[in-house]
């Protein structure tokens, strides 16, 4: 039987999009190869990104929980990659950062899954190659597509308990005015 894949088109978006590229950099060649493809991806939508690093991929769900109470991205980018080697420790971190982030986005947070999860070393190098597989723009169009998903659903965002003076779209990182310790 033939494989057919299919590819949405790229999000389009009228207004400014953000995303948070969360990394788990264990093996940083491959970690940096997701994050070469998810950048290219993000920037020929037109959208922008920060990236932080956390220590495996267990905390990837835990640092885009606290990102999304924390700051205003629109989208998350989730990468890492899981080489399964002689103990159970493969199933518990495959299984629980994939939990993890589904649970997040069960509660609205627009997530992209680019968590390699692989037998071999050379499995994990073809996935997050920008010129083979390139997981990395893939976790990131799916984030840009729920992205979009969310703006065509959600419409405006609303403040609690007050309604904002004006329109006004702030990216993430950016200062309203001078703070002051």
């Amino acid at each position: 039987m033939a494989e057919h894949e299919y590819t949405l088109p790229r999000a389009e978006f009228d207004k400014p999009v953000k995303l948070l590229i969360v990394v788990a950099p264990f093996y940083r060649d491959i970690a940096d190869n997701l994050i070469k493809g998810a950048c290219a991806e993000i920037e020929a939508a037109g959208g922008s990104y920060e990236i932080a690093e956390v220590p495996g991929a267990l905390e990837l769900p835990t640092a885009i929980g606290i990102a999304e109470r924390m700051s205003n991205f629109d989208g998350y980018v989730a990468l890492g990659c899981v080489i399964r080697g002689e103990t159970t420790h493969y199933e518990t971190v495959c299984n629980d950062s994939s939990r993890g982030l589904m649970l997040l986005g069960l509660q609205g947070l627009c997530i992209g899954n680019g968590i390699l999860t692989v037998e071999t070393r050379a499995q994990a190098e073809v996935r997050a190659d920008p010129q083979a597989m390139n997981k990395g723009a893939g976790a990131a169009a799916a984030a840009l597509h729920l992205v979009a998903l969310a703006r065509k659903w959600g419409g405006p965002r609303k403040g609690v308990g007050f309604k904002p003076a004006t329109e006004e779209i702030r990216l993430a990182g950016d200062v309203k005015d001078t703070p002051k310790a």
